[in-house]
């Protein structure tokens, strides 16, 4: 109980120290601004900022041996506030209660100043955050969302140039990454956070926020960079910050406004390819959208469950007419080939969208179909309403396993071994090929606008729960002719020549591009791990 209070006095204090200093700088700006007023009326002459031009008058051509020094706040990032992206931190990094109190605190950053602002941002959403959550946030949540921000027009300086710098008041450890690994931005400079052991505590370190001009002075000394861009809403720090420059040019909130498209990064123009990601959120999470979503939750999450419970509880054909009821939408194309003469089941092989690619295949043949997998949660087995069946991993093992299953029917495999998000193929396995000649494969694709039914580094026994969250869930099932049997290992094709066919033919049909890149790719990139290690501990303790 003490401890509460004492969270309280803190919280209250806080509070009280904010709201003071903010009312003390309204004070002060409105004594400013009535000292202007009262000299223009007398005539005085009034010192005027500079006019810069805008962005678009910069010329890329022989540029290459250049600086450029700019913000990713309003100039590499098309958004007016950095709001969504401390949500993102505090929703992934954190948890739904810490998003919740920063969507809260909305009336209060409105009515405070930048300085303010971002002291209020960092402290809710970095107060006791653990340090590795915040470098996998970093590594694997945060750069889907500055590359879809992207400002086309400065990445264009930015490619046009030998050397970046980006100067910034904005959380070193929430930018860096991104900057150094996509744009190979030189040097960072943003403010620094303290640190007590493996936690933040919230606060900035005793420098304060980063001061731009300074910061350029401090590594540039006496030369000066070549070019300069800040916005046309110039804050003194922009200004000084510009002033340093030889060239100086200024991004105008037209050119970040989400009503123009020519500023829009296009995905084939992203500096490296977007394949991997991870998070639940599938928004950017302004203060409207976040609100949207926890307006969401007290309708989402019992029509998730009920959701789950159709398919559990009712025949398909039921299933399909209730779950389109319930706002499920499942679009079919192609159908299941006739049996053969042989007793052998067919084996459907489908590229990986989410764990419900095997059920909504099922369910839209309208038969019971066994699923093999390499690691599923017991939560997703329990609720599965088709047969699951673990792989061990050893290939001569494995291999025995689903020849038995195929003896005994029909078999749906996902042989890329782990989900992808975006528009590519990964890498099939070529265990599949060795063992079937009667292969159909299935082109899925899945969409969602508020959760990703996926994670790498989260609890995977809540994945069909986010998916069946989402207000409208939406499958994409195209199946595709039986594979002809000159493309198969009885036809005289290798296993890998099989798979390498496979891939192709599923990339073409949904129009995503194919990669060599494997589950271990993933999670080496996104968990740090190789994807096996939960698989390890559990046989441990067996």
């Amino acid at each position: 109980m003490e401890f509460l209070m004492m969270i309280l006095r803190l919280v209250y204090w806080c509070f009280c120290n904010l709201l003071a200093v903010s009312l003390y700088r309204v004070i002060m700006e409105v004594r400013k601004n009535g000292f202007f007023v009262k000299n223009s009326f007398l005539g005085s002459s009034i010192q005027q900022l500079p006019i810069y031009p805008t962005l678009s008058k910069c010329n890329l051509h022989g540029r290459k041996a250049q600086t450029l020094v700019c913000d990713i706040h309003g100039c590499l990032l098309r958004t007016n506030s950095f709001f969504p992206y401390f949500m993102l931190v505090a929703f992934e990094g954190g948890s739904i209660i810490r998003a919740l109190l920063l969507l809260l605190s909305c009336p209060l950053l409105w009515i405070l100043d930048f300085d303010l602002q971002m002291r209020t941002m960092t402290f809710i959403t970095f107060f006791g955050l653990r340090v590795k959550d915040m470098n996998k946030v970093s590594r694997a949540v945060l750069p889907k969302f500055y590359l879809e921000n992207l400002n086309l027009h400065v990445y264009q300086v930015v490619e046009s140039v030998s050397d970046t710098v980006v100067v910034t008041t904005v959380p070193r450890v929430m930018v860096e990454g991104f900057l150094k690994e996509y744009l190979d931005v030189d040097s960072v400079i943003g403010t620094e956070l303290q640190t007590y052991g493996r936690f933040f505590t919230g606060l900035v370190q005793n420098s304060g926020f980063a001061v731009k001009h300074g910061a350029l002075k401090e590594l540039f000394g006496e030369e000066k960079p070549d070019i300069g861009i800040g916005t046309s809403n110039l804050h003194v720090h922009d200004h000084l910050l510009l002033s340093l420059c030889k060239e100086a040019y200024v991004v105008t909130r037209e050119d970040i406004s989400r009503q123009n498209s020519s500023s829009m990064m296009p995905r084939n123009r992203y500096p490296k390819p977007l394949i991997f990601h991870d998070g639940r959120l599938a928004f950017l999470p302004t203060p409207a959208a976040t609100l949207a979503m926890f307006i969401w939750f007290p309708v989402g999450i019992p029509l998730s469950i009920i959701r789950i419970l159709i398919g559990l509880c009712f025949p398909y054909k039921l299933a399909l007419i209730l779950g389109a009821a319930v706002g499920i939408k499942i679009t079919v194309q192609g159908q299941a080939p006739k049996k053969s003469s042989n007793n052998k089941g067919f084996l459907y092989v489908c590229n990986h969208r989410t764990l419900l690619d095997p059920v909504i295949l099922s369910t839209c043949l309208n038969q019971p179909l066994t699923a093999v997998t390499y690691s599923l949660s017991r939560m997703s087995e329990i609720i599965s309403p088709i047969k699951t069946v673990r792989l061990s991993r050893n290939r001569q093992q494995d291999a025995e396993t689903m020849q038995n299953l195929l003896n005994q029917g029909d078999l749906v495999v996902c042989p890329e071994g782990t989900t992808c998000r975006e528009p590519y193929i990964l890498r099939l396995s070529s265990l599949f090929a060795e063992l079937a000649d009667e292969i159909v494969p299935v082109a899925i694709n899945a969409k969602v606008t508020m959760f990703y039914g996926t994670t790498a580094s989260g609890f995977k026994c809540l994945d069909p729960f986010f998916f069946m969250m989402n207000p409208t869930p939406t499958y994409l099932l195209q199946i595709l002719e039986k594979t002809p049997r000159e493309f198969t290992c009885a036809g005289g094709k290798t296993a890998h020549e099989v798979a390498n066919h496979l891939q192709k033919q599923l990339g073409n049909a949904l129009g995503f591009e194919c990669t060599n890149l494997t589950r271990r790719d993933k999670y080496l990139l996104l968990a740090g791990n190789e994807g096996i290690v939960e698989e390890k501990k559990k046989n441990n303790k067996r």
